[in-house]
């Protein structure tokens, strides 16, 4: 008898290239789609949008395996989209696509395997899970590191890691778009999806407004770093670490945020090389290895490991000074541009996921 699999469908390539190959390996396919937010206008895209599902429909048809989709907009709504709001509003800068995999979507996902009586979960991410000679199982980059999403996986747990399924774990983009090509999917030319999905225009500031303005503190004032004011600001969800665009000029010099200060409503504004750093405060940490036998986090202390501290950041160089508990102390060999509190920070050992957890 088949094992049965339950694929995550977005309607997307990958996710359609990640169910053929889960049927090409001998496994009984169920697509699914959640639903998660309400589409407003036909043709707005967001997470999964009735296109999205339509399209994710046709290729499970193409396949000849049931799809189903599941309607998780009150879910999302209290779970990624409420405290993405409130973050933004506190001053932070907030990645919920990494919550949103470990806290909202994989739960879901296994609750529903359950449900359809599967044994395992498959999505489109590019990333690889192995499991060593100790009974571990391990999260790894994938083979098109330029399309790794590693980064949004970190607070995967054992048990979930030890029922997931990553089909593209050696394939490239390419190669998914060649496959998908060759079975006439009608996903095989569909773009990328955007980072935060639910944003549909990128507009984060205007979503927050939209979804939570009363939160909103209202404008308040730019100051240098002894308290100065340089001038008016629109709002302290409108700003975020690092940033230079959408500063009104008239500082006389290149002006960039070098800190959001939510209990005086301030923005602080300061040159380039205040926005460098060389240490951080990671906390809550999560260690991918938890639950294993034979793990000791403290065997990283003052080892060189990569890390990541947004999405879109080349591994940087840095060591781990203390763990005490959940928060972690790093130094970085270099100084880094835009460290934000709210992002998340992943550790890398080569091409292995260690853990991550929320910049300070």
């Amino acid at each position: 008898m088949k094992e049965k699999i339950l694929v995550a469908m977005s309607g997307g390539v990958d996710s359609s290239v990640a169910a053929w190959l889960m049927k090409e390996q001998g496994y009984d396919v169920v697509g699914v789609s959640m639903h998660l937010v309400s589409c407003h206008r036909p043709t707005e895209r967001s997470c999964c949008s009735a296109e999205d599902r339509l399209d994710a429909r046709r290729v499970c048809e193409a396949l000849g395996i049931p799809y189903f989709t599941l309607d998780y907009r009150d879910a999302f709504q209290k779970k990624v989209i409420q405290p993405f709001v409130a973050a933004y509003a506190r001053g932070r800068t907030p990645i919920p696509c990494v919550s949103c995999n470990s806290e909202f979507k994989f739960a879901a996902l296994f609750d529903d395997m359950v449900l359809h009586e599967a044994v395992r979960v498959a999505t489109g991410h590019y990333a690889k899970v192995l499991r060593d000679s100790d009974g571990r199982y391990r999260l790894y980059r994938g083979r098109d590191q330029k399309k790794d999403q590693t980064y949004f996986l970190f607070q995967l747990r054992q048990q979930e890691l030890s029922k997931i399924e990553f089909p593209l774990a050696e394939v490239t983009k390419a190669e998914v778009r060649a496959m998908a090509k060759k079975q006439g999917f009608v996903t095989q030319d569909k773009p990328e999806s955007q980072e935060i999905c639910f944003v549909t225009d990128d507009d984060y500031a205007g979503f927050v407004e939209s979804h939570g303005g009363h939160l909103l503190q209202g404008e308040g004032n730019f100051v240098d770093r002894e308290g100065k004011v340089l001038g008016r600001h629109e709002g302290i969800h409108a700003y975020t670490i690092g940033q230079r665009r959408g500063l009104k000029k008239g500082f006389g010099q290149r002006m960039y945020v070098v800190e959001i200060r939510p209990e005086t409503n301030e923005v602080v504004l300061g040159l380039k090389q205040e926005v460098m750093r060389s240490t951080m405060t990671v906390t809550s940490m999560h260690w991918t290895a938890e639950g294993a036998t034979t793990f000791d986090p403290r065997e990283y202390v003052e080892t060189p490991l990569e890390i990541r501290i947004r999405s879109t950041h080349a591994p940087a160089v840095a060591s781990i000074k203390s763990i005490r508990e959940r928060i972690i102390e790093v130094a970085f060999d270099e100084p880094q541009m835009a460290i934000a509190p709210g992002q998340a920070a992943v550790f890398y050992q080569g091409d292995e996921v260690l853990g991550g957890g929320w910049i300070a």
